[in-house]
């Protein structure tokens, strides 16, 4: 005779993607950023200025990188001002070259921007990975990692950029430097930074060494590789996510400060840096909104990510709730 307990258990259905949105709503991370007003404005400001750059091609008034569509004798436009000569009006203005500082605001965000989350995004894989190769080896491989990032911490991270851009422009040929200038700031500012990733990792991986998920996975003979990249690495990127947030900041910041020294990405793609050297150069001539305008998105470009990082930092540590 069939038990008729057999059978009636009731089966296991995928949360619908509404209540995964309702859980996402009511959990403790979204709770902590809709009671935080600051917060909520860091993310307002930072997607406006992120979506800005992104979409620079297609709702930017100009090309302001073209030369076919500039008009020399619309330069030093003043904001919100016909020009005497063509007639022509612009919202924020034209540089010398007549260049609208909207158009030019938008690509040089978006140049900024690529840089930024590429070197973020190099340094935290390279921080990473060695920050578990030494926390989950030890010894000598421990040994010489840390006081390889103990000397680059040591030193200004600019000074390390400079350094890295200096030898890679004696490296790189003549007739290529002008191409690769953007990767080349890339890899400078990501091995700028990549040391505090490591140290952070590196920590945390030390903890979880000695857990026993870590050694039951030992035992089963699981390769060390697969043990760092299944088991450790899930368990300390909490982390590194907020470091990476307020290393995007920092890099962003640190790409500006290249550029307006001129080491930066070439004249013909100019960033938010760039911007700005060619700005101050007009600041006493009485052309101030050359200068203004990039720099206000550059300040509140790298305060709303900053803000968004301390908020997630707070978000994600129970103890600071």
């Amino acid at each position: 005779m069939k038990n008729p307990t057999q059978g009636n258990a009731a089966p296991i259905v995928p949360p619908k993607p509404r209540g995964r949105l309702k859980a996402a709503l009511d959990s403790d991370i979204f709770y902590s950023w809709r009671r935080s007003p600051v917060t909520i404005v860091a993310t307002v400001v930072a997607l406006a200025l992120i979506l800005m750059a992104i979409l620079a091609p297609w709702i930017a008034p100009h090309n302001p990188f073209d030369p076919a569509s500039l008009n020399l004798m619309d330069g030093f436009t003043p904001p919100m001002t016909e020009n005497q000569f063509t007639g022509n009006s612009y919202s924020l203005g034209t540089d010398n070259q007549g260049r609208d500082m909207l158009s030019s605001i938008m690509y040089g965000s978006r140049i900024s921007l690529f840089v930024g989350a590429m070197a973020t995004a190099f340094a935290i894989t390279l921080g990473v990975s060695l920050g578990l190769v030494a926390g989950y080896n030890g010894g000598m491989i421990d040994g010489i990692i840390m006081r390889i990032a103990d000397i680059q911490l040591s030193f200004p991270g600019i000074l390390i950029a400079l350094l890295i851009f200096g030898i890679a422009r004696g490296v790189i040929p003549a007739n290529q430097q002008e191409s690769m200038a953007i990767w080349v700031l890339i890899v400078a500012i990501g091995l700028s930074n990549w040391a505090q990733f490591a140290r952070t990792v590196r920590g945390a991986t030390m903890v979880e060494r000695q857990k026993d998920y870590v050694s039951a996975a030992q035992i089963m003979g699981v390769h060390p590789f697969l043990i760092l990249l299944r088991h450790v690495l899930p368990n300390v990127l909490g982390p590194v996510l907020v470091i990476g947030t307020i290393g995007l900041a920092l890099a962003i910041i640190e790409e500006a400060t290249l550029s307006f020294l001129g080491v930066g990405v070439p004249p013909t793609q100019p960033s938010l840096g760039t911007l700005i050297r060619i700005g101050q150069q007009f600041l006493f001539s009485g052309e101030w909104w050359i200068l203004l305008f990039p720099a206000v998105t550059l300040i509140l470009l790298a305060l709303s990510v900053n803000l968004l990082g301390d908020w997630l930092r707070d978000a994600l540590n129970p103890k600071l709730r």
